[in-house]
């Protein structure tokens, strides 16, 4: 611990007065989420929520991604070894309910590309504030996937039901000026001012009643919970029995094949 802030391998906390950032730091790999990656999300809301030295939180990511999803060996491996995702399952409810648990404004500072779990993670702050060059999507289902771990839960509350099934169904990418068109982020806005505008939206925030915004998102996340308790364990549950499934095995394969003749054909 230094001054307070623990250490993680793949995360990195830093403080500028009274806002925490949380980095999303593996930045060599999009910031893809590993087994320790889901561990340590896990955790970081919990010690940011009883933190006494912050009252507003911020999570990014490091280098030019926000976070490219699922890490490829890691879906390679629960894809070989299924029983080691029920594991990842656990860890995927209780990142869920540690963001919706944190009283504080969570801010996301969309840096750049959200896939998967990383838009999950994206789509449960309060506010999200995207590059233009960003784009966010969740293709579990290309990859023949449930999208349990969350995103069932939280795109529908964004941008209501009928659009949800479209983009979760077919898996497709939106531009950060379209996800603000159609409600599923908060602002779209030139890279160079990303950070003056999330500093600007922070600066508000802190210079805001404490107990009126933490109270005020609390009441407004109650039924979030709701809905996140009555779906997130069967979420999880048919996200395993796909992750089992003959669709996702092939999937894969066929990822890693792409990758193995990509690196095939770079000189040197």
């Amino acid at each position: 611990m230094t001054d307070s802030i623990p250490t993680y391998g793949t995360l990195l906390l830093t403080r500028q007065g009274r806002r925490l950032t949380i980095t999303l730091n593996r930045p060599e790999l999009l910031n893809a989420c590993n087994l320790a990656m889901h561990e340590e999300l896990a955790e970081v809301f919990v010690f940011a929520a009883r933190d006494p030295h912050s009252d507003v939180v911020v999570l990014t990511g490091a280098g030019r991604a926000f976070s490219a999803g699922g890490d490829m060996q890691h879906i390679t491996r629960n894809a070989a070894n299924p029983e080691l995702f029920d594991w990842e399952a656990r860890c995927a409810k209780r990142i869920v309910f540690s963001m919706l648990d944190l009283d504080k404004p969570l801010v996301c500072r969309l840096n750049g590309h959200a896939v998967g779990l990383g838009a999950t993670l994206a789509l449960l702050c309060d506010t999200i504030y995207a590059a233009d060059s960003a784009k966010i999507g969740d293709p579990h289902v290309n990859i023949g996937l449930v999208a349990g771990d969350g995103g069932a839960a939280i795109w529908a509350q964004r941008i209501g039901l009928g659009r949800a099934k479209e983009y979760l169904m077919t898996g497709e990418l939106l531009t950060a000026a379209k996800a603000e068109a159609i409600g599923l982020v908060n602002r779209s806005v030139p890279a160079a001012e990303l950070d003056a505008v999330v500093d600007a939206h922070c600066d508000r925030l802190l210079a805001t009643s404490t107990n009126a915004l933490r109270w005020t998102k609390v009441l407004m996340n109650l039924e979030l919970k709701r809905i996140a308790h009555a779906v997130l364990d069967a979420g999880v549950a048919y996200e395993s029995l796909s992750v089992r499934s003959p669709e996702h095995r092939a999937a894969v394969q066929a990822l890693v094949d792409k990758q193995a003749a990509a690196s095939s054909r770079k000189p040197g």
